[in-house]
């Protein structure tokens, strides 16, 4: 699923004059899936994961990705009945990014204390 609003042809009627979609017209679960997969993608760069090597990414920073993890597990658990069929991927991807900063963490988290995890309960 593509979530490119620009993508749309000019002058359907949910574009403006420059092509982009009015925001009224996006269904809540596209800005919902939107604003999940922002969180998602800027939590794997803050770990690191868009490199070769993650432990020694100039882009690794535990203490932003462990607000946006945390932000990503408020928006998905507080959603998911809206989501349908997205839930269970964004649930996924969300667990990933969750693993993955307990194993990047020097000192991991007490099980139930890592991020996000007041939301979502222990990540093993």
């Amino acid at each position: 699923m593509s979530f490119n609003a620009g993508h749309q042809p000019q002058n359907s009627p949910a574009t403006d004059a420059d092509g982009i979609r009015e925001l009224e017209t996006i269904p809540s679960v596209e800005v919902i899936s939107r604003a999940a997969v922002m969180l998602m993608s800027a939590g794997a760069e803050r770990l690191g994961l868009a490199d070769v090597d993650p432990d020694n990414s100039p882009r690794r920073d535990l203490d932003e990705a462990r607000r946006l993890i945390t932000a990503l597990a408020g928006l998905v658990t507080s959603s998911a009945e809206y989501l349908g069929a997205h839930a269970g991927p964004l649930r996924d991807g969300l667990q990933s990014l969750q693993k993955a900063f307990r194993e990047a963490s020097a000192v991991p988290d007490a099980p139930g204390q890592g991020p996000g995890e007041k939301y979502t309960g222990p990540v093993h």
